[in-house]
């Protein structure tokens, strides 16, 4: 099995079509499909099933793609490993982080970062957990911050737990103060309260509702599926309450009523993921340090 042979296997697995994975690799047509052939002959399966303009995987191709996806990944990050040259000149980092860390937490450690090694290039996705913890699994990304519990635990991972931080109630200054004015208010009192919620899938949605569940309310929302931003500007024009991130809070205070939680209050707790089987490269092992050490 050659790494050439995976490389043209997957590229038809994406395209479903010979001709376009062809040029997506820069290789003849006629020279992909030998080598997909020898590909199958090797295994002893038959990857593809072809008939004219409809090209499906097999049992034994949906077998294969994602071991050759790891494979190339794995390869793609040896490859920027062994390039990278000495006092991390060069490099990058791909990390991945949910929407509110990317506003509450990183810019600091990246502006450190990238002061100190500014030609390591900084590629960050901004997700939830669950699409975070599957881009690291096949080896999309290098580091996440992700929120625990983990949606999906998963072995393959390491994670380190980085924060614990405060939830608090943001308000528009022009809004009555949530809780009938309380100095801090109780998940109770967001009964009656309409709120700002975040997208399906965002950590804050399913902390907040549980919270509220455990309570015997069922929210109401008077906008929801934005992201950080959205959802802080919605607040600021007097739409509804959010339960957002302190640091959040404090980063995007302008406009905005913050009101802590009562006790016991709700929080979340951060932790930095990375797959078990391959080291980060440097680069991201002295982001991780940086992260650790903040």
């Amino acid at each position: 099995m050659q790494f050439q042979q995976l490389q043209y296997f997957v590229a038809v697995a994406e395209t479903r079509h010979f001709t376009r994975a062809a040029e997506t690799v820069h290789v003849a047509q006629p020279s992909l499909s030998q080598q997909i052939k020898a590909l199958e002959r090797e295994l002893g399966a038959d990857l593809f099933r072809r008939a004219r303009g409809n090209i499906t995987l097999t049992d034994a191709g949906e077998a294969l793609l994602p071991l050759a996806r790891r494979i190339l990944a794995d390869a793609d990050t040896a490859r920027h490993e062994v390039q990278e040259v000495a006092q991390l000149r060069s490099g990058r980092v791909r990390l991945g982080a949910t929407p509110s860390l990317c506003t509450g937490l990183l810019p600091d450690v990246l502006r450190a970062f990238h002061d100190r090694y500014p030609g390591v290039r900084l590629l960050v996705e901004e997700s939830g957990s669950h699409d975070l913890v599957r881009e690291l699994a096949r080896g999309a990304l290098d580091l996440a911050l992700v929120v625990l519990p983990l949606p999906s635990p998963s072995p393959a991972l390491t994670t380190v737990e980085l924060l614990r931080e405060d939830l608090v109630v943001v308000s528009s200054p022009d809004a009555p103060f949530p809780g009938r004015g309380r100095r801090a208010v109780r998940i109770a009192d967001l009964e009656g309260e309409r709120l700002v919620m975040f997208r399906h899938g965002y950590d804050l949605r399913e902390l907040t509702v549980a919270a509220c569940r455990a309570e015997g309310f069922e929210p109401e929302f008077a906008v929801e599926g934005g992201e950080m931003d959205a959802v802080l500007g919605f607040v600021r024009a007097g739409l509804g309450v959010a339960v957002v991130p302190r640091m959040v809070a404090a980063r995007s205070g302008h406009g905005l009523r913050v009101t802590p939680l009562a006790r016991p209050g709700l929080h979340r707790t951060i932790a930095l993921a990375h797959r078990s089987d391959v080291a980060p490269p440097r680069a991201a092992r002295e982001l991780q340090r940086m992260l650790l050490e903040r």
